[in-house]
Parts: structure tokens; C-alpha cells; sequence
């Protein structure tokens, strides 16, 4: 038997829908989750997909998430749209946001959508990409329960603490898309290595007695490094600031967990937008142009490079049999 299920993306898209129904989510908020969870699928890291609505999942019949959330959202400044997302996905306060955040961009050049509030974020490219197919630039940020050190041996006090990029590549190309941690790797590689029971690589975590590690399950009782020493934790710091700080969330070191317990991790999100400049300018054909020319030199360009576009709508999906069969299980199927 294969150790993955192949489904269509109509398949996928029923049956996690199906999912966050059973479990309560009520039809807006399962519409967005199910619609980042494909994106995720299609053009993000395999881990962020369908392994992740595992969590969301869970945490909706476990109390983390608000099954009938109502995100509010209001602009203080012109170009400044805050959103509460009422202990609810992060996805849902940003959907109900994203029109004003449009509108303020392509009036004012930049724009800010900052919201506290959710559970975790899921995969941060999401929602740069969603400003990218609109011709817009974006950077976010977001945390959650600390799980980093800030040097080995010290306690954790940072989250992962994720940044994303996104820059448009115009009509017929996916944009480029950096979505990565400040950590050495992102959480859910850890926990998909654990579960695998796969060794993970010298310096990405610490046991917990502080001792570098690469046995996932004592990496779960410890804690993650910083990409770079100290420069990864600066990093992790201006994420902090960017997104608990600006939206008024907690710190990481206030956040409960987002896999246990019945409380909801209320983070932040910190979503930049900007107007890739002036109309006629050519900036983004430029952009597409120079990506091109470094794939012609063997870089790796994140988002674009490795993937197939367009994609089909009859594109197979491979998820691996115990997600799905825990999914099918929740959805009745």
C-alpha cells in the first residue's frame, strides 16, 4: 500500500471542507481555510498543506479556535487597516480585510494590515502570494509560542518567527515568494521528522537540557536555533516586533501553545503592501526578466523555481495516508 493518497484538487477541496464543517467551523471560516490549505498544497512546502489542517482541526474541536468567529476590521489612518480576529483563523480576518487593504495600497503606494487575535497564521506565502496575483508587492510577518532560543543553552523566548516576501512576475508566471523561519527550520519539519522517525541535521535544535541534538523527539522536548547565531535571533526580534508588536499581540513568550490546551494562541499578523512603482513603469516585467536571468545561472528562485504553471485544475494532490485517513475519519467520509 502507498504511503501517500493521490486526490483531485475537487476531491481535496470537498473533503477538507467536510473536515472543518464536522468539527464546527462555521461555512466563512472553513471557505478560507480550505482555500489557503489548497494554495498551500499547490504552491507551498508539502508540510504546510494538508499535514497542518491536521492542527487546525484539532484545535477547532479543542477550544483554540473560535468556531464562529467574527473578525472586526477598521482603517485608524488612511492607509493603516487593523483587524481582531475574534480567537478565530488568521486566514478569515485577513479575506475580510484584503479589499480595504487593496483599495488603500493602490491609492497610497504602501499599505499596512496588521491583526492580533488568531490562532497561527499556517503558511505566511499565502498571503503575499494573494497580494501578488494582484500586482502587489507584500512582506509579513507573524509569530506564536516561543520555541527558539536566542543562543543554545538560554531558554526559548522567540517563536519560529517566519517572514514572507512576495514579488509579482506579472501575467503567466508565479511570483516570487520567500516564506521562511528565523529558526534554523521551520516547527513542522521537526514535528514530520519525529513522526518519520527521521534524524534531523546538527544545529537545528537543542534537547532540554540545551545540548544540540538531531533526535526530533528530544528536539520537541527542547527547542529550535536561530538561523546564523545571533543574526537569526535578531531577525526572530524584528519579527517579533513587526508582528506582536505592531498588532498589539502577544509575545511569544505569552503565547500558549497552538497543538495543546483549550486557550487560543491570539497571535499577531503584520502584513506590508506595496505598489511595485508608478503605472508604466515596467517594474514588474523588469522583476521577471532578472529571475529569469538567474534561473539561467542556477539559482534557485523561491516560489517559481520547481514548480509547474499554470497548473491544472485536475492536478493530483499527494497526501500522506495517515493525514488523509485522519482527515476522512473527522469529515465521516
Amino acid at each position: 500500500m502507498s504511503d501517500e493518497v493521490v486526490l483531485n484538487q475537487v476531491e481535496a477541496e470537498k473533503l477538507a471542507t467536510r473536515a472543518c464543517l464536522a468539527v464546527g467551523a462555521k461555512e466563512t471560516t472553513a471557505r478560507s481555510l480550505v482555500d489557503a490549505t489548497l494554495s498551500a498544497a499547490l504552491y507551498g512546502p508539502s508540510t504546510l498543506g494538508f499535514p497542518h489542517l491536521v492542527d487546525y482541526l484539532n484545535s477547532f474541536r479543542e477550544g483554540r479556535i473560535n468556531c464562529d468567529a467574527a473578525p472586526t476590521s477598521e482603517r485608524p489612518y488612511p492607509a493603516f487597516v487593523v483587524s481582531d480576529a475574534d480567537g478565530g483563523i488568521a486566514q478569515l480576518g485577513f479575506d475580510i480585510a484584503f479589499e480595504n487593504l487593496v483599495d488603500a495600497v493602490r491609492q497610497f503606494g504602501v499599505a499596512i494590515f496588521t491583526q492580533t487575535n488568531s490562532y497561527t497564521t499556517g503558511e505566511l506565502g499565502y498571503y503575499v502570494r494573494r497580494l501578488a496575483v494582484e500586482g502587489i508587492v507584500g512582506i509579513a510577518a507573524t509569530n506564536a509560542n516561543a520555541m527558539v532560543v536566542a543562543k543554545p543553552g538560554g531558554p526559548a523566548v522567540y517563536s519560529t518567527n517566519p517572514m514572507a516576501f512576495g514579488f509579482p512576475l506579472g501575467e503567466g508566471s508565479l511570483p516570487l515568494i520567500i516564506d521562511q523561519a528565523s529558526s534554523a527550520t521551520a516547527y513542522v519539519n521537526i514535528v514530520a521528522a519525529a513522526a518519520e522517525g527521521r534524524s534531523i541535521p546538527e544545529g537545528w535544535a537543542v534537547d532540554e537540557m540545551g545540548m544540540d541534538t538531531q533526535d526530533p523527539a528530544k528536539a520537541l522536548g527542547g527547542a529550535l536555533l536561530p538561523f546564523g547565531g545571533r543574526k537569526g535571533a535578531n531577525v526572530a526580534l524584528m519579527v517579533e516586533m513587526l508582528s506582536a508588536g505592531l498588532s498589539g499581540g502577544p509575545w511569544s513568550l505569552d503565547t500558549p501553545d497552538f497543538r495543546s490546551g483549550s486557550a487560543s494562541p491570539a497571535v499577531g499578523l503584520t502584513v506590508i503592501a506595496l505598489m511595485p512603482g508608478r503605472p508604466g513603469d515596467g517594474h514588474i516585467e523588469r522583476a521577471r526578466g532578472q529571475a529569469a536571468r538567474l534561473r539561467k545561472h542556477g539559482v534557485f528562485v523561491p516560489g517559481v523555481s520547481g514548480i509547474e504553471y499554470p497548473k491544472s485544475p485536475s492536478e493530483a494532490l499527494k497526501i500522506p495516508r495517515a493525514v488523509y485517513e485522519t482527515i476522512a475519519n473527522i469529515a465521516g467520509a
